[in-house]
């Protein structure tokens, strides 16, 4: 591995842009998707300032947005929103089809100590009870949804048997992030697997084999390893189509705090002017703050009325 010695400066010098692939294997018979999204899970860790165990529910929740966002066409969206019975409480994640991801979690100031195996308490941060939910906008009148109960609250294995169970899809789901002692992200990342029909037993088991002897992915990515490398590690036939940039976005705006603000209404908008004076509100998905004076909120108050 000739390239691996940028692997623990933090990567803040020339740190590598977050991107996916999309491939094809075995003559089209399997779909696979690889990430490296750990400057998308660090944008998030800071502007929410999550601990270790919260940025690796949220991180590994955000890969996976990014690549089912990308089994989406053209204006398409989806939600997902991880409901525990943990301290996390619920994690959710956008994506689109364009490679933007936003999220985030209700509890972000959650750190477990260690499991057995000596990682991050993930299912403990989730809880093992309660459900994970997809909802796609694809456009038409009413959303697709799919939910399943979590299985193991270790998110990869929960995201594994969403899509057997509700896209009847087999797939094998890895995905894994890999925080520093300062709790910064040193990588984050992932792939899907996805069979579709006419494999051979031999495939799948050869497959099912790649798979479960595959070091932690979080650990080959601080390696080194492309999200391309990933994929071929797991099929090594597989043909690249196409690369799409991961980016973090959120669509809030100050306009569109104004237009929820004036949603509220004239008596709840005199309320606020009379008690506070000025108001404060901060995006859920990437903690943005708007500001609106007394002045502003008058104004606010004039379009209520109009």
């Amino acid at each position: 591995m000739e390239n691996n010695e940028h692997a623990h400066n933090g990567g803040s010098e020339h740190p590598e842009r977050d991107y996916l692939v999309r491939g094809t294997a075995l003559k089209g018979k399997v779909r696979a998707f690889a990430v490296r999204s750990t400057q998308l899970v660090e944008e998030l860790r800071r502007r929410h300032d999550t601990f270790p165990t919260a940025t690796a529910a949220l991180g590994r929740t955000l890969t996976t947005a990014a690549m089912m966002g990308a089994m989406l066409k053209g204006e398409e969206k989806l939600t997902i929103q991880v409901k525990g019975d943990g301290p996390l409480g619920q994690i959710v994640a956008d994506a689109n089809a364009k490679g933007e991801v936003r999220g985030y979690v209700d509890h972000p100031h959650v750190h477990l100590p260690s499991n057995a195996m000596g990682k991050l308490d993930v299912a403990g941060a989730v809880g093992t009870e309660g459900f994970l939910y997809v909802i796609k906008d694809l456009g038409l009148k009413e959303p697709y949804r799919g939910s399943v109960p979590i299985v193991s609250g270790e998110l990869g294995e929960d995201f594994t048997y969403y899509f057997a169970v509700s896209e009847q899809t087999p797939s094998a789901v890895g995905i894994g992030v890999l925080v520093a002692p300062d709790n910064t992200v040193i990588s984050a990342g992932g792939f899907i697997v996805q069979l579709l029909p006419g494999l051979s037993d031999e495939e799948i088991d050869a497959i099912e084999h790649a798979v479960s002897t595959l070091p932690p992915v979080s650990a080959l990515l601080d390696q080194g390893l492309s999200p391309e490398e990933l994929l071929k590690w797991v099929l090594p036939d597989v043909q690249v189509q196409e690369r799409l940039d991961i980016d973090f976005r959120c669509e809030c705006s100050r306009e569109r705090v104004e237009r929820t603000l004036i949603s509220l209404g004239s008596k709840e908008i005199e309320d606020i002017i009379e008690e506070q004076g000025v108001a404060e509100v901060v995006c859920h998905f990437c903690n943005e703050a708007y500001q609106f004076e007394r002045e502003d909120l008058e104004k606010i108050l004039e379009q209520t009325r109009g």
